[in-house]
């Protein structure tokens, strides 16, 4: 089952569960579920979202935007969960290229604040590269939905941007890095877990196309990861709350060679396995 915002031709915002190419409206108005984390909190989404589906009001999904699907949850995000993410790191900053060894392989994840919603993106809407990088990448990772609980609900995809040359002069720069506007896209939809296939056989793959060219490409795994998600989930869990449930996004194990930055024009997609496809332009406006 697949759960996404969107906005109707009329303008409304509202939930709906992606049915192949049409989307099924949920009647959230008057009730006790007014919004898409609404459901993600209940006792069953899958459950209440099958109750609440309008199948008398199917719409094409060609006709609706396609939102971020995210109300108020905080987003966060996992470094160095995969070997080619940890070699990327200490590539990009020799200086600090113990500390990210020792990062891979410590008991302790590193965890860092991401985003908040109004810097996310959806479903083709625009990236930033940052006006003071000279050297930025996406980051493709399969993303975690939790609730207020940390209960794992959910499952979407994320792009973390990320400035590579700005973190690579300090690691004490990474919240510059990481953290600005149109600095990550979710999306295209929340699929629940019974929808998922086993962790082992979700497979993350990257294009990105520049004048109708594809420029790079490349695919893994979620079963690369050196990290399992209930490890991740525990960590972020530690002193740590989210009132309104977070978004974990797992690290990326696609992370192209130091020749490779974006550009403006360039078009980043994203497929996993399970969830879909997510695409972004990129800008640097």
């Amino acid at each position: 089952m697949k759960l996404a915002r969107y906005r109707h031709p009329n303008g409304s915002v509202n939930v709906g569960l992606i049915d192949d190419f049409t989307l099924v409206p949920l009647s959230l108005s008057g009730g006790q579920y007014t919004c898409l984390a609404d459901i993600l909190e209940s006792d069953s989404p899958a459950e209440v979202s099958d109750f609440l589906a309008d199948r008398t009001s199917r719409v094409s999904l060609g006709k609706v935007l396609l939102l971020p699907p995210i109300d108020q949850q905080e987003v966060w995000a996992a470094g160095v969960t995969y070997r080619r993410s940890q070699a990327a790191r200490m590539e990009e900053s020799t200086s600090a290229s113990t500390c990210y060894d020792q990062v891979y392989r410590s008991p302790r994840p590193e965890l860092f604040f991401k985003a908040t919603p109004h810097r996310v993106a959806g479903p083709n809407q625009a990236l930033r590269i940052r006006k003071d990088s000279r050297w930025t990448v996406p980051e493709p990772e399969l993303t975690l939905v939790l609730n207020s609980h940390l209960q794992l609900v959910g499952f979407t995809i994320g792009n973390d941007m990320s400035a590579r040359d700005i973190e690579g002069e300090n690691p004490l720069y990474l919240p510059q890095a990481k953290i600005y506007d149109a600095c990550c896209s979710l999306g295209p939809c929340i699929t629940l877990p019974v929808s998922m296939p086993p962790e082992e056989e979700i497979r993350i793959e990257m294009c990105i196309h520049r004048h109708d060219e594809v420029v790079y490409a490349e695919a893994t795994t979620a079963g690369q990861m050196a990290r399992s998600f209930d490890n991740l989930i525990s960590w972020l869990a530690r002193e740590n709350s989210f009132p309104q449930g977070v978004f974990l996004l797992t690290g990326t194990g696609i992370v192209p060679d130091a020749s490779f930055t974006l550009q403006p024009g360039d078009v980043v997609e994203i497929t996993v396995s399970g969830v879909g496809t997510l695409i972004n332009p990129v800008t640097q406006d």
